[in-house]
């Protein structure tokens, strides 16, 4: 139990930081990492050391994140962050350009919400983990090939979707 400690205090902000980059919710981010870090805890005799505990944490956030979206129906990851976002608008930001951002952030959403799963999750630990390809293989138990493969499939896809709502 000791060791667990350890390994909580040393995590907690990078778990707590990728499940807000997703949510972006504080009290969900929050309630997320805790039922993580208790999953991590039941299942920590299944922890072999094949991936860094980080990638192994960042795998239980993720589907602890994913399974609270479906009881929810909430919305899966956004892909853009807030942050650098200019939909989150300053005073100077043109209203009609706002609302612009603002529907393409919407499709978005909507295109994310359709991708099937093994692309969502690729790009999830790609953008959010910041993972590498290889580390998203190891987690996802797929090469790292297909790792890239379904990354790169998901961008399209994404694209395609856009493209087609005159977004790009």
């Amino acid at each position: 139990m000791d060791e667990f400690e350890v390994i909580y205090q040393e995590y907690y902000q990078r778990v707590h930081a990728f499940l807000f980059k997703m949510c972006q919710d504080r009290d969900l981010s929050e309630e997320l990492t805790q039922e993580s870090f208790y999953q991590a805890l039941k299942s920590f005799h299944r922890y072999d050391g094949s991936c860094s505990l980080f990638t192994w944490l960042a795998a239980i956030a993720k589907n602890t994140y994913f399974k609270h979206l479906r009881k929810s129906a909430a919305r899966p990851v956004d892909l853009i962050d807030p942050e650098e976002s200019a939909v989150t608008g300053g005073e100077e930001e043109d209203p009609a350009e706002l609302l612009e951002k603002r529907t393409e952030l919407e499709a978005l959403r909507r295109i994310i919400d359709r991708l099937p799963e093994k692309y969502r999750d690729v790009v999830t630990l790609r953008i959010y983990g910041d993972l590498p390809f290889a580390e998203i293989a190891r987690i996802l138990k797929i090469s790292e090939n297909s790792a890239k493969v379904l990354f790169y499939r998901a961008k399209n896809q994404i694209r395609e979707e856009l493209s087609h709502d005159n977004f790009l």
